[in-house]
């Protein structure tokens, strides 16, 4: 079994053992996965580069239950709608570098219509 398997099964068992399925539809997941992820983003602004890589360091416990959140609605939020996480990643991963040739952007932060 992978650890990914593991885990969701792990985060259902989570969810169910408090009967909360019923909050748990895709509309209320994604919502959940952004309201985490301004928490994470929260930690992060108005710092410099400096300050940020100071900051990481000091509250990085902080940070990563931000992570963590964030990353359990995700495994939840795939397992519910029957997508394989691993694959979509992989699948998503050949997509880019279709869109993002190395020799096209290697280097670059430029989105990949206009390379």
């Amino acid at each position: 079994m992978n650890d990914v398997k593991v885990m969701t099964d792990k985060i259902k068992r989570f969810r169910d053992d408090r009967d909360w399925m019923q909050f748990h539809d895709p509309k209320n997941m994604a919502v959940s996965i952004i309201l985490e992820a301004s928490e994470l983003l929260e930690h992060f602004q108005w710092k410099t580069t400096e300050e940020v890589e100071k900051y990481s360091k000091q509250n990085l416990p902080e940070i990563k239950d931000e992570i963590a959140d964030i990353a359990l609605y995700l495994f939840e939020l795939a397992d519910n709608l029957g997508i394989d996480l691993i694959d979509a990643m992989g699948q998503k991963l050949k997509k880019n570098e279709m869109k993002y040739p190395v020799e096209k952007a290697k280097g670059k932060h430029t989105k990949y219509n206009k390379l």
